[in-house]
């Protein structure tokens, strides 16, 4: 009877264990002996780490160690600052750190020279580090969901930069070094405080994508009509009232669009004068005669 007994509560013992809360990755593999390397995983392209959702809240040593890394991935935890060892990771082309609690990013970020993708949205940032410059191989950037309101002159220097995302964050206006990012064909920049968009616009002219819904925008400048590359313009929830004459030059733009996925032009809910509402009812091409005929008449 003892003997059975025992092995119940064996048997019980081992469920627990098997329902209880499993070690990190890194945990597991360090009380097991094991390499650290051995966490890496190696595809056709990149050697790449991923601790995404591991509750962290600073990050293990060892992982400045690994300089074959290429591809790192830290999102949704609960990290507070990235120590300058981040410097060490030179082989890094992707870096996700989203979703966690910075407030600042080490000026050795700049030192990661081979960095093409930097993820750093959902965050608590307020500023970004000059030295970011560096990282001339930047082709894709997004500070979504942060504190920032302005940023440093020197990027002016990410020529490679293809994409950039700073929506949801404190911009009163568009800063002036964006526009020297000619390589630019996504920008968005909604729910921020913009009340213009300024002439300066017309320099990317490459941009296909040019997102700035949910600002306080009164007015769109006419040099925006002269980016013949835009797909996709989003001026959605602004304080728009009028439109440029020239709009219809904007032969791309197919269609005016209500999914926020389509391309086209989204101008919903604007303060638009009349007739304008009824006109755009009728749809971009009715729109886009409209305002010939009226540049016409001028």
């Amino acid at each position: 009877m003892g003997t059975e007994h025992s092995k119940n509560e064996e048997q019980r013992s081992m469920v627990f264990l098997r329902k209880g809360p499993k070690l990190p990755a890194w945990e597991d593999a360090l009380l097991a002996g094991r390499e650290p390397k051995s966490l890496l995983k190696r595809g056709l392209r990149y050697v790449s780490l991923s601790l995404i959702m591991k509750g962290m809240t600073s990050t293990p040593d060892f992982l400045w160690g690994l300089h074959e890394v290429q591809k790192l991935n830290l999102s949704r935890n609960r990290l507070v600052v990235i120590p300058p060892s981040l410097g060490k990771l030179d082989r890094l082309v992707v870096l996700n750190l989203g979703g966690n609690c910075l407030k600042c990013l080490p000026k050795e970020i700049g030192l990661l020279r081979n960095l093409k993708v930097l993820f750093v949205n959902m965050n608590c940032l307020k500023e970004v580090p000059a030295e970011l410059n560096l990282c001339r191989k930047l082709e894709v950037l997004s500070l979504s969901h942060n504190c920032i309101s302005q940023l440093p002159l020197s990027f002016t220097d990410l020529t490679s930069l293809r994409k950039l995302n700073l929506s949801n964050n404190c911009f009163v206006q568009i800063p002036l070094c964006i526009f020297a990012l000619r390589s630019l064909d996504f920008l968005h920049l909604g729910s921020n405080k913009l009340e213009n968009v300024a002439e300066s616009i017309q320099y990317l002219v490459n941009l296909q994508i040019f997102i700035v819904e949910n600002n306080n925008i009164r007015s769109l400048p006419r040099s925006l009509c002269y980016i013949s590359t835009l797909e996709l313009l989003n001026v959605d929830y602004n304080a728009i009232q009028t439109l440029p004459d020239d709009l219809y030059l904007l032969r791309r733009l197919r269609r005016i669009a209500w999914n926020p996925m389509d391309k086209g032009l989204h101008i919903a809910h604007n303060p638009l004068s009349r007739p304008l509402p009824e006109v755009i009812e009728g749809g971009l091409d009715v729109l886009f005669n409209y305002l010939r005929d009226k540049k016409e008449h001028n």
